[in-house]
């Protein structure tokens, strides 16, 4: 980025995709194009060092089975293998802080699905390095870190992007991973619907004195979800979601009364509980693009659907986007069609539109279904667990939807 020829380079440079967004679902788009053989500009407005920091700030994610064949299928799987920790069984409770979970729960182990666990906690700074690290290892890839857009414009048979540099970049495809303000979206005039939910998460992660076996924990309270996701050793991240006054006063505490505050809805279960790492927060709402397609450009990710975390299946959707994509621009390039047309785009958005929509209902009707304190819908939601819990079909059911099985695969999370 110091080279100072660089910019009459960039004036002139085209590329099959312009990628919008170095967070994950972006270089994960860009290595999964360029395997196949297209070219790729991921412009990023974060600098480089900020996304290899080292040090461990609290932000993990749970990967579906899935999610992690398609990062095995784009070669960066064996620098995250020895930092994930395998998901083997989830309990799903319902309670209050303070007075234990409810005797009705679902539990689900992966021994009874038979592809193994059924997902992954990895540590947010792995995975940003290993992305990282393959992209500048790729000849087909540019990534442009600290770099934003101000203007695009579609042209004849291609896209253009314009930086805040004046630096003017071309491709075919323009692929808005931007997150949930996206300003792809926005430029290419498309509409978003959703709402805030007055709630607030609050991430971070805990050391604890006893082993959590590899168990993930939902414990559903009044407020909101507390999620207890296991990461390597003896350690958890944490998201709790709580109405949004409640998660600032949370967040302004020292870590002594924040421990004080935890430890009732987090239990004794693990033993003694310390932080590690950062606390940060984000306000939680359901944004939804009207449409993940427009002229040369297409949506992924949060630019195309910001969910709530309640089933943490937000990257695994952007990446299922991700590898739907990857799949639409082999097959339309294999049989010389132009891959930012129309009818390209189209066959992207009908696989994904449906999916995505069911995704952010679901996780919308669980929130309201378990964010209250109503005593005839914690008993009816109560016995309902109990239900799942006692039939093996639709506990396997269940099971298969949380590892990403269910639905049409792109060939990226195929075996």
């Amino acid at each position: 980025m110091d080279n100072p020829a660089q910019p009459a380079i960039l004036r002139h440079m085209k590329n099959d995709l312009i990628i919008v967004g170095g967070g994950l679902n972006g270089p994960a788009m860009a290595l999964a194009a360029a395997q196949a053989g297209f070219t790729v500009t991921v412009i990023d407005s974060l600098p480089v060092p900020v996304h290899k920091n080292p040090d461990f700030d609290g932000r993990s994610y749970a990967l579906a089975l899935t999610s992690m064949r398609l990062l095995r299928g784009i070669g960066i799987w064996p620098d995250i293998a020895t930092n994930a920790q395998p998901m083997l069984e989830i309990k799903v409770t319902d309670g209050r802080a303070g007075e234990g979970p409810s005797p009705w729960m679902m539990h689900f182990d992966h021994a009874e699905i038979e592809e193994g666990p059924m997902g992954y906690l990895v540590e947010d700074r792995h995975l940003r390095r290993a992305f990282l690290d393959a992209m500048a290892a790729d000849d087909r890839i540019t990534h442009l870190a600290g770099q934003t857009v101000v203007g695009q414009a579609v042209t004849a048979g291609g896209v253009q992007v314009t930086l805040a540099s004046g630096d003017v970049l071309s491709a075919s495809l323009l692929i808005g991973s931007d997150g949930r303000k996206s300003g792809t979206a926005e430029r290419a005039g498309i509409k978003r619907t959703g709402w805030d939910y007055g709630q607030t998460a609050v991430v971070c992660a805990v050391a604890h004195d006893k082993p959590h076996g590899g168990i993930a924990h939902q414990f559903f309270m009044p407020a909101g979800p507390l999620a207890i996701l296991p990461l390597t050793e003896n350690r958890s991240s944490i998201v709790w979601s709580e109405k949004s006054a409640r998660a600032q006063d949370l967040i302004g505490m020292d870590d002594t009364d924040f421990l004080e505050a935890l430890k009732p809805a987090f239990g004794s279960f693990l033993g003694n509980i310390r932080l590690t790492g950062a606390r940060f927060s984000y306000p939680l709402n359901l944004t939804l693009a009207n449409s993940l397609i427009a002229d040369r450009v297409a949506l992924v990710g949060d630019a195309a659907h910001g969910i709530h975390p309640i089933a943490g299946q937000g990257l695994n959707a952007g990446l299922r986007d991700v590898a739907a994509l990857a799949d639409v621009l082999t097959t339309a390039r294999s049989r010389g069609e132009d891959i930012g047309s129309a009818q390209t785009l189209q066959r992207y958005q009908e696989w994904r539109r449906f999916d995505t929509a069911t995704l952010a209902l679901a996780t919308d009707t669980f929130n309201r279904l378990f964010s209250n304190d109503n005593p005839l819908v914690r008993a009816a939601r109560d016995i309902g667990m109990g239900l799942v819990n006692s039939a093996p079909r639709l506990r396997r059911g269940f099971m298969r939807q949380a590892a990403g099985l269910n639905g049409d695969l792109p060939r990226l999370m195929q075996g």
